[in-house]
């Protein structure tokens, strides 16, 4: 309705403007030749109005009938763009979707209707990859990559296709290109970082390892325990030949990661080398007390070199005050004990834990306390016995296999702190049928230590 009310008030306007034009007072005088003429002064502006209009419009109408090719053909340019563009998305759907043969045919009709854009040959080169056409993509990708804009995702592209191949050496080749353009690039990132864990290039590995970005809280824990990892490693690898460096970094490592027990070793290794017993004391009874690794107590055991058996076992036994506290500790004080002939604290040590489901460990202890204590070779064959089925006792544990030492990366996928301090799933002891015979664990009471001669180590 408003729109209505607007349109009659402007014709109105309109017809009294052109009615007022026309009544305007005066005349103009107009001679050609011999022809004369005098309109009104409003008449003839009206005309002149009129012809302009007109010129206007005619030119308006002559314009469009020369331009008419070049609109045609642009918008036959536009339609082949968003048919282009139609089958450009359809394609990276279907990529993502799995349909490759599908994804290479919208992409090569993408291509031909989208010459000059690189996204179309990316997706068929990538379609190319999926359905295991090499050649073919790395043609695509090598005509990719001297483009600036292209350059990144071409040498994902070979990256990727070399690791297909297993051409580790070319994988790493693209990848340090890459990192060379955007040294932000993650994947390219990971997998030169990758690779120096795997060649066992500690140093340069820690370097990398501070340079690359973490936002993240997630990500800065993550930075920080693998710098810790890195610390360890190199320590580890100089340790015989540059003892104070490497303390230096056993010390960043425990700083990283508090109380972890393989830089905690080293360390403790190399202060006890230096004469200092007192600080790796108390570096390897703090780390024990938190970990409850058997390592940091054998070690806290060993601290003083040349100790006789006997005064390894009291330090031992300061340490551990309470041996029913952990599996580990009750281990750790037995087998102290068995080096110095102590029968009777070994079989203590381990009698909590033999009455309800003793590990192998605890099986083959037993056996020597029955061998050496009493002589009783029945019992110790029923131990030995035992054992085989007993359950595991914690490793250092990674894809499968077991390691007495810690190691910086696995040794079967390379993959850097890939070590756990954790029971072999795959070695767990079947349950026993009740029906079963077991030796009795503890016959009553526990004899006095008998009188042997004392080892010197």
């Amino acid at each position: 309705m408003i729109r209505l009310v607007y349109y009659l008030a402007l014709s109105l306007l309109v017809a009294l403007g052109a009615a007022w034009l026309i009544a305007l007072p005066g005349t103009v005088e107009i001679a050609f030749g011999s022809w004369r003429m005098s309109p009104g002064l409003g008449t003839a502006l009206f005309v002149v109005i009129a012809i302009i209009v007109l010129a206007i419009v005619l030119w308006a109408i002559i314009r469009r009938v020369i331009g008419a090719p070049a609109a045609i053909a642009r918008a036959n340019a536009r339609r082949r763009e968003r048919a282009g563009v139609e089958a450009l998305s359809d394609g990276m759907i279907a990529l993502q979707a799995g349909e490759f043969a599908r994804a290479r045919m919208l992409a090569r009709d993408a291509r031909t209707k989208l010459p000059d854009n690189p996204a179309a040959q990316l997706l068929e080169a990538r379609a190319e990859l999926a359905l295991g056409d090499l050649s073919s993509a790395r043609e695509h990708y090598r005509a990719l990559i001297s483009s600036d804009r292209t350059a990144l995702a071409a040498l994902s592209g070979l990256y990727e296709q070399a690791r297909t191949q297993n051409r580790s050496a070319a994988a790493i080749t693209f990848a340090r290109k890459a990192l060379a353009i955007s040294p932000s690039l993650d994947w390219a990132s990971e997998a030169v970082f990758d690779d120096l864990a795997t060649r066992g290039a500690w140093a340069d590995a820690l370097d990398m390892s501070a340079s690359l970005p973490a936002r993240t809280r997630a990500q800065k824990a993550a930075k920080k325990r693998r710098q810790g990892v890195l610390e360890t490693a190199l320590a580890l690898a100089i340790e015989e030949t540059e003892p104070d460096t490497a303390y230096e970094h056993a010390n960043k490592a425990l700083k990283a990661i508090p109380d972890f027990v393989p830089a905690a070793l080293v360390a403790a290794r190399i202060l006890i080398n230096r004469g200092d017993t007192r600080r790796a004391s108390s570096l390897l009874r703090r780390v024990w007390r938190a970990s409850h690794h058997p390592d940091a107590a054998t070690l806290y055991a060993h601290v003083k070199p040349g100790a006789s058996a006997l005064e390894r076992l009291k330090r031992t036994q300061a340490l551990i005050e309470t041996p029913d506290s952990h599996p580990a500790a009750a281990i750790v004080l037995a087998r102290a004990a068995i080096d110095a002939y102590d029968w009777s604290t070994a079989r203590n040590a381990l009698a909590p834990f033999v009455r309800k489901s003793p590990t192998r460990q605890m099986c083959l202890l037993m056996a020597e306390i029955e061998e050496g204590q009493s002589g009783d070779q029945g019992k110790a064959r029923e131990w030995l016995s035992r054992a085989v089925n007993a359950p595991a006792d914690p490793a250092w544990t990674t894809d499968g296999i077991t390691s007495d030492d810690w190691a910086p990366a696995s040794p079967v996928t390379g993959r850097l702190d890939a070590f756990e301090w954790k029971v072999p799933l795959e070695t767990r002891a079947p349950t026993r049928a009740p029906s079963q015979a077991t030796p009795d664990p503890l016959p009553a009471p526990a004899e006095p230590a008998q009188t042997q001669p004392q080892p010197s180590s």
